[in-house]
């Protein structure tokens, strides 16, 4: 990225709004500044100004803000436009901010640049895209606290030890004339395994915020006319499906996003599995195949008057990989008792989707299933990526503790630990491929 180049973008979403906002990060915000309003606004003050042409004619009238390098959201001279909220308006704008010298921002590269001037971390920068895409209230919260370093400070709080115990272990390997005995010192021991304990609870609290980020793809499935469709409804909290007596009614995936205590689900019920010679239908049946090769789990729904692979795919058929849990349907009428059983092939919750028996048992079972405890203090917004360096930091700690304990080489554990806290480096950009921040800052939205 050339620095010295300076970016401008639309910073409000597209459409008709009261304020439209155009920013400018650069060197050249100043002179932008002044081609635009005929002078450079005192710096943090709002200033009522009127935005022109390069005739002088008037484009708009708004509020003008200044933020000089180095106390800006990038690091750099920052000029906020805030104009009134219309396409037509905001492109004249910013069509000018580009005559006197801007160059269109790509997506995320205000973000980027507030991470390559050190004033936010990787992991802040992406809790900013997490708190603009936040689809709950506690999804909102969490981002938020990630964007005020709650992720951070612990990575940085774990590293910091990683880095203490190396400093010990290097110097038994650099100074071996002083007759440093490390593996005598139990405090290695005992460090080390503190350190495998706080990866794992850093770990649980990042696979929980990465939960509420992401949500569960669940996907129910099962022979026709077992209730996917009411199950679906069930959950959603309203008819969002068709539900009727003649089997096969559902031919297309429906899809619906809900909510259990703040957890997101997305719910996708599928065409009932069967030998089909409509083709629509059997189109709709390879779609549902498609859907449940990538679910992170599947409701298998059946009739309760029946045995799990009745009239359809057997559940011994279906993906090993992706957990199942049997949902029994139509407990009103066979009288069977509401709630979740541990069966031979795994856990069954019985329900009925009709009259709502059993729903809040299958609710409770999915909160379980994810980890998903409901409570957030110490959770904070998390990504997979995240989840997968701190995996990878996590197999190091456990590879180190494996060399203490069984072949006591101090340049094995010493590597071991470099690995770790390099992983761990990776959440915050400490260590950071530039093929991986592009990537990143590519799914921010433009003007972020």
């Amino acid at each position: 990225m050339a620095a010295s180049e300076t970016i401008a973008a639309i910073a409000t979403p597209p459409g008709i709004g009261g304020v439209g906002i155009v920013r400018v990060s650069g060197s050249l915000a100043p002179a932008v500044a002044g081609g635009m309003i005929g002078r450079v606004p005192e710096p943090r003050l709002a200033t009522l100004a009127r935005f022109r042409a390069r005739d002088g004619e008037t484009l708009d009238e708004g509020i003008a803000l200044f933020f000089p390098a180095p106390h800006s959201f990038t690091g750099e001279d920052v000029l906020e436009l805030q104009g009134h909220g219309g396409p037509v308006v905001l492109d004249l704008l910013l069509r000018r901010v580009l005559e006197l010298g801007a160059r269109p921002a790509r997506p995320g590269e205000f973000s980027e640049r507030a991470f390559l001037n050190g004033k936010l971390d990787l992991a802040q920068a992406e809790a900013v895209a997490d708190l603009i895409e936040s689809t709950t209230e506690v999804a909102a919260r969490l981002a938020g606290r990630t964007l005020q370093g709650a992720l951070s400070r612990r990575v940085e709080a774990l590293r910091e030890g990683m880095v203490r115990l190396r400093t010990f272990v290097e110097a038994a390997i650099d100074f071996p004339d002083e007759e440093i005995d490390f593996l005598s010192d139990s405090r290695v021991g005992t460090d080390l395994r503190d350190l495998i304990r706080d990866a794992k609870a850093l770990t649980a609290s990042a696979r929980q915020g990465q939960l509420l980020r992401e949500g569960l793809r669940l996907v129910i499935a099962g022979p026709p006319n077992a209730g996917k469709s009411s199950l679906l409804n069930a959950l959603a909290g309203t008819d969002v499906a068709i539900v009727t007596e003649i089997p096969g009614t559902t031919r297309d995936l429906l899809h619906r996003e809900i909510q259990i205590d703040g957890m997101p689900l997305h719910l996708m019920d599928t065409a009932g599995m069967r030998s089909a010679r409509d083709p629509i239908e059997r189109e709709g049946i390879r779609r549902a195949r498609e859907q449940i090769e990538h679910a992170d789990r599947i409701l298998w729904v059946f009739d309760g008057r029946s045995d799990p692979g009745h009239a359809g795919l057997a559940p011994d058929a279906l993906p090993e990989r992706v957990p199942v849990t049997y949902v029994r349907n139509k407990i009103d009428l066979t009288g069977t008792p509401a709630g979740l059983t541990r069966m031979s092939w795994g856990p069954q919750v019985a329900i009925s989707a009709l009259t709502g028996a059993g729903m809040d048992a299958l609710r409770a079972h999915l909160k379980g299933v994810c980890g998903f405890s409901g409570a957030t203090e110490g959770v904070f917004m998390a990504r997979r990526r995240h989840l997968d360096a701190l995996s990878r930091s996590l197999a190091a700690l456990h590879s180190a503790l494996a060399v203490l304990e069984r072949t006591c080489a101090a340049e094995l554990m010493a590597e071991e630990l470099r690995q770790a806290q390099q992983a761990l480096g990776e959440i915050t950009g400490e260590f950071t491929p530039d093929d991986l921040l592009d990537r990143i800052f590519s799914g921010f939205c433009i003007g972020k």
